[in-house]
C-alpha cells in the first residue's frame, strides 16, 4: 500500500499567506475616525496577555497555520493505493445445465477404483472445468422435472462449483425437462453480449417433462445466437445372455434429439460412457471455447481528503466557540465593574447628602442658642 497526492503541486501555495503579509502594501493615511469599544479592547488585552491592543495572541496564529496546512493537504487529495490485482478480460458467458433427475444416481461410472453415481462423476469433472474457466462468466442450471437457476452468471467460479457440489439427486423431481432447461438458459443469456453465449447441457435421459420441447427450445436459442453443446452421460446397459455372455442393451439417452439440438445451434454432441471420456469432452470444450488470455490490472484506491478537511472545519468551529465564550465572559466582567461603580457612586452621593444635612442641623442649633441668650 502506497500513499500519493493527486495534485501535489497544490503544496506550492503553502507559503501564500506569508507572501501576502510580507509583500502586500499596507494601508496609508491617517487612522479614520472610529467608535471606541472598550469591551473589544479589554478582550484583546485578555487574549494577548498584554496591554498591547493590536497584538494577536500566539495560540491563534498557530491555530490559523494548522488550519491552513490542513486545507492545503485536503486540496491535494491524499490517496492510498492498494496492491495491483489482475482482472481477466471478460471471456464467454457460459451456462452449465446439469441433469439431477432420479436416473443420475445410477452407479456405472468408475472414479479411481470404485464405482460412483453419474452425478458424482459429473461434479468431479465439471468442477475442474469450472476452475479452468478464468475470465468467463459462469452460471449453473439444475433440472429434473423442473428447471431452475442455481447460480446466475458471474466471475465467482468458487461459488458456482460449491453450488454444483451441493446439488442433490431428485431435488428438482425424478423426470427430465430438457426443453425447460434450455429455455431458462435462453432467458439468462439473452441479456449478454452476442457472440459469446454458450450453453453446455448434460443429461442421461430423454425429455419426459416440461412445457417446451427440446427442438423448439433449440430454435429459440439459435435466434438468440446461443451455441449449445450437449453431453450424454452414462454407460450402456448390460444384460446377461445365453452361456453367460453379456448383451449390450444400449442406453436410455435420446441421442438423436441431443444431436439435433447441438446441430441447430452450431454446437456439438458428445457421448461420455465413462469418466475418462467425460474428461476428454471437457478438454475439447476448452479448445472449442477458449478462455480469455489477456488480463488488465487495477488498484484499489481510497480517498482521504475528507479527514484533513473535516479536522480543519472542526478546529475552526472550536475556535469560534472559544472566542464567543471569551466575549461573553468579558461582557459579564464589564457588567460587574459597571455595577460596582454605580453602587459606589450612590453610596458617595448618600454620604454627601447626609453630611450636608448634619451641617444644616448644627447651624440651626447655634442660631437657636444665640436667640435664647
Amino acid at each position: 500500500m502506497t500513499v500519493q497526492f493527486v495534485w501535489p503541486l497544490i503544496f506550492l501555495i503553502t507559503p501564500l499567506p506569508l507572501l501576502f503579509y510580507g509583500f502586500l502594501p499596507r494601508a496609508k493615511g491617517s487612522t479614520p475616525q472610529t467608535i471606541r469599544m472598550p469591551l473589544y479592547v479589554n478582550l484583546q488585552t485578555q487574549l494577548s496577555g498584554s496591554n498591547n491592543n493590536t497584538a494577536t495572541p500566539r495560540w491563534r496564529i498557530w491555530l490559523a497555520i494548522i488550519i491552513w496546512l490542513l486545507l492545503v493537504t485536503a486540496a491535494a487529495r491524499p490517496q492510498t493505493i492498494g496492491k495491483q490485482v489482475a482482472l481477466p478480460v471478460q471471456g464467454r458467458n457460459l451456462m452449465l445445465a446439469v441433469d439431477i433427475s432420479g436416473s443420475m444416481q445410477e452407479q456405472d461410472m468408475r472414479l479411481g477404483d470404485r464405482l460412483v453415481s453419474r452425478l458424482t462423476a459429473v461434479k468431479a469433472v465439471a468442477g475442474n472445468f469450472i476452475e479452468r474457466r478464468v475470465g468467463d462468466r459462469l452460471g449453473l442450471i439444475l433440472f429434473g422435472q423442473q428447471a431452475y437457476l442455481q447460480a446466475p452468471l458471474s466471475f465467482d467460479r468458487d461459488t458456482v462449483r460449491t453450488l454444483l457440489d451441493e446439488a442433490a439427486i431428485g431435488l428438482a423431481g425424478n423426470e427430465t425437462a430438457i426443453g425447460d432447461a434450455i429455455a431458462v438458459a435462453i432467458k439468462r443469456l439473452r441479456k449478454q453480449a452476442k457472440g459469446n453465449r454458450v450453453l453446455i447441457l448434460l443429461t442421461d435421459g430423454t425429455n419426459t417433462a416440461g412445457h417446451i420441447s427440446p427442438l423448439k427450445a433449440a430454435e429459440l436459442a439459435k435466434d438468440e445466437g446461443i451455441r449449445i453443446y450437449t453431453i450424454g452421460v452414462g454407460a450402456d446397459r448390460q444384460a446377461s445372455g445365453f452361456f453367460g455372455r453379456s448383451v449390450n442393451l444400449g442406453s436410455s439417452i435420446d441421442e438423436s434429439t441431443l444431436q439435433q439440438v447441438a446441430k441447430i445451434t452450431g454446437g456439438n454432441y458428445y457421448r461420455a460412457r465413462d469418466l475418462r471420456a467425460l474428461q476428454a469432452i471437457y478438454k475439447k470444450l476448452d479448445q472449442l471455447e477458449p478462455k480469455a488470455k489477456d488480463t488488465t490490472f487495477y488498484r484499489d484506491v481510497h480517498e482521504w481528503y475528507a479527514w484533513p478537511l473535516g479536522l480543519a472545519l472542526l478546529l475552526s468551529m472550536l475556535s469560534g466557540i472559544f472566542i464567543t465564550g471569551l466575549f461573553r465572559q468579558s461582557a459579564a466582567t464589564q457588567a460587574e465593574v459597571k455595577g460596582a461603580k454605580t453602587s459606589a457612586g450612590s453610596n458617595s452621593k448618600f454620604a454627601t447628602n447626609a453630611a450636608a444635612a448634619s451641617a444644616a442641623d448644627i447651624i440651626s442649633a447655634h442660631k437657636e442658642s444665640y436667640h435664647v441668650s
